[in-house]
């Protein structure tokens, strides 16, 4: 076969994503839950972006960023959640190849994303807190904007790389994908050649896009925390732990699992216990996060009220 029938045989070809093939009698169980938390993802970041844009009490950097991390979430679950609905509702599990490789590269550009936003947020939470007085000129919209577009533009970067390396590895004759989606050390395991390249490639840039914000944004609470020790208002106690305790939170439900997936090699990682460890960070997570800024926020009912009140 020439090089242009090898190119239209893999372009033609299709992925069968197994995701929890092995338990059949949990599939419809799975169906049920991860539909529920899809809904209550689309409802509850749709709900803050919309609260954000109509009420100006809101027109403030955190909640500029808040209404950033929610459209990540909405698109960051949609780009794998459909198609793990369709593949545990019936017996058809394929995904093409074009679409394995448009799925892998959006799901890693919007979590690639998501680290450097959260890493931003801490950042606003920090000038807020200890740089009371300069915080307006901290965080000039323009550069709130400036922020923004380095998040997205550097997910999306890191992304790029990773998709175009991982889609060069030759792979073996069976295409049968042990995950969900399409999954950068998922695909590797059906490479027919030696990939710690590849694998080594990609623990340096998870370091770069996991623990460098991990590490900034433990910085910035570190330094909070002294500014907290030193407040004697309960008021601004009550107000910075509301945000900033809800922001950790986030923190530790999104890191925790990441590093657990992405800083150690495909071949040390259980695929049960990664794909169950991948459902929490795709599904849970983004279904959670305007739970709790939402739930502990004064600002958000107020907002609520205002706009019940205009109704």
């Amino acid at each position: 076969m020439n090089d242009d029938g090898k190119k239209n045989a893999t372009s033609e070809a299709q992925f069968v994503l197994l995701g929890f093939s092995d338990w059949p009698q949990l599939e419809l169980l799975l169906f049920v839950v991860i539909l529920m938390f899809y809904l209550m993802t689309l409802i509850g970041n749709l709900f803050i972006i919309i609260l954000s844009y109509l009420d100006s009490h809101l027109h403030t950097p955190m909640y500029f960023f808040l209404s950033n991390l929610s459209f990540l979430d909405l698109c960051y679950t949609t780009s794998s959640i459909p198609q793990l609905l369709v593949n545990l509702w019936g017996p058809e599990k394929t995904i093409s190849y074009n679409g394995c490789m448009i799925q892998l590269y959006f799901v890693l550009a919007l979590g690639s994303t998501e680290c450097v936003l959260l890493m931003v947020m801490s950042y606003d939470r920090y000038a807020a807190v200890c740089r009371p007085l300069h915080y307006t000129v901290l965080m000039h919209p323009r550069f709130c904007h400036l922020l923004a577009v380095i998040c997205w533009v550097s997910g999306f970067t890191n992304s790029a790389l990773h998709s175009f390396f991982t889609f060069l590895v030759p792979l073996c004759g069976h295409r049968q994908v042990d995950h969900f989606f399409c999954e950068v050390p998922a695909l590797l395991r059906l490479s027919c050649i030696d990939t710690h390249a590849n694998e080594l490639t990609l623990m340096v840039t998870s370091s770069i896009f996991v623990l460098i914000p991990l590490i900034l944004i433990l910085s910035s609470y570190g330094a909070i925390a002294q500014a907290v020790l030193r407040m004697q208002s309960t008021t601004g106690l009550q107000k910075v732990f509301g945000t900033c305790g809800a922001h950790l939170m986030v923190v530790s439900l999104f890191f925790i699992p990441a590093m657990c997936i992405y800083l150690q090699p495909p071949s040390g990682n259980s695929q049960d216990q990664g794909k169950f460890i991948a459902l929490f960070y795709t599904v849970v997570t983004p279904s959670l996060n305007p739970l709790i800024y939402t739930l502990r926020n004064r600002d958000v009912r107020g907002a609520v009220k205002r706009l019940v009140g205009r109704v």
